[in-house]
């Protein structure tokens, strides 16, 4: 029989990526999906990939454990990759206490379910680079203590710390991934990676004259999330569950990430790029780089895609976007 593999946050870059691996793998991929009436709108990336007609979408909540705990019944997954979650982090300034129960208290919602509809399933819980905040060490590793800067962060602490007690109170098989920033095409607008490769791509096709940034000399460690996708899936082929930093180990600027999708498009970066203070955070993270060192070792994971060969897929894939509108 097939291994069957139950996901929220499917409709997500990291969702339809994981997806789209599970399923060469022969899983089959069932994604929670929140009720909305504008349906279909949010299974784009999903399309992207064209493997829309390849999973199966059903209607759950992660603030209602009643509906997850029907679903895990319904399911009987093997694996169970918990993505989904109020993730931009500017946004969780304003919308502090949903980011607080869906990105944490969902995290339980998820767990409690699992322990009580399938306790012999693996669990893979996202948790975020963002939780170091305030760096304590040059260099990230699972034994970094943290300093979360934004309410995102904090309830991605919880989420990872309960993660962490689920395993140790009741034994579950439950991991997380400490995930450093990683995009692609699928990436949001509002995400500075893609904000900038869209902006790039409008201004070289004649639709914008500016490009609008906050700190870019803000330094981030960036990969590839088709990358990190296949690090979820090893966590849980893992005898034992434990906790991973998937990074790339390097460290760039946005100031020079921004230089590379400028200078793909023939563009000089200084005559557009305009620094705006309405786009600098309340409390900032200057540099995050981390150390990938334990999952290469046990979990044999390494990127396979380097920092440009990235934003040039994504200014590419934004220039064949736009062009149907210039």
């Amino acid at each position: 029989m097939a291994k069957r593999a139950l996901l929220t946050g499917i409709t997500g870059q990291d969702g339809a990526y994981l997806s789209q691996f599970l399923l060469s793998k022969g899983y089959e991929v069932t994604g929670i999906v929140r009720r909305s009436s504008h349906k279909g709108l949010e299974e784009h990336r999903l399309q992207w990939l064209k493997i829309d007609s390849q999973v199966r979408l059903v209607y759950g909540d992660l603030a209602d454990l009643s509906s997850l705990l029907r679903i895990v019944q319904e399911i009987k997954p093997d694996e169970i990759y918990n993505l989904a979650a109020q993730s931009f982090v500017a946004s969780s300034w304003d919308q502090a206490i949903l980011t607080a129960e869906i990105t944490g208290v969902g995290v339980v919602n998820m767990l409690e379910a699992m322990r009580l509809g399938a306790p012999k399933a693996r669990f893979y819980q996202a948790s975020s680079s963002e939780m170091y905040g305030k760096i304590r060490e040059p260099m990230q590793s699972e034994l970094t203590p943290f300093h979360p800067r934004s309410p995102y962060a904090v309830a991605k602490l919880y989420g990872h710390w309960i993660t962490v007690n689920y395993r140790e109170s009741f034994g579950l098989h439950a991991s997380s991934g400490i995930l450093f920033n990683h995009e692609s095409p699928l990436r949001g607008i509002e995400f500075v990676t893609r904000k900038v490769t869209d902006g790039v791509a409008r201004i070289k096709l004649g639709l914008a004259k500016e490009l609008r940034l906050g700190n870019i000399d803000a330094k981030r460690d960036w990969g590839h999330a088709r990358d990190y996708v296949r690090a979820m899936w090893l966590m849980l082929q893992q005898e034992n569950a434990d906790d991973y930093v998937v990074a790339t180990g390097r460290t760039t600027t946005i100031r020079d990430m921004c230089k590379i999708a400028f200078d793909h498009a023939g563009l000089d970066m200084d005559k557009y790029i305009v620094i705006d203070p309405a786009f600098f955070r309340p409390a900032e993270v200057d540099v995050l780089l981390g150390n990938p060192a334990k999952a290469k070792q046990k979990l044999g994971w390494s990127p396979e895609t380097s920092l440009e060969e990235m934003i040039v897929e994504m200014v590419d894939a934004d220039l064949v976007r736009l062009k149907k509108l210039a």
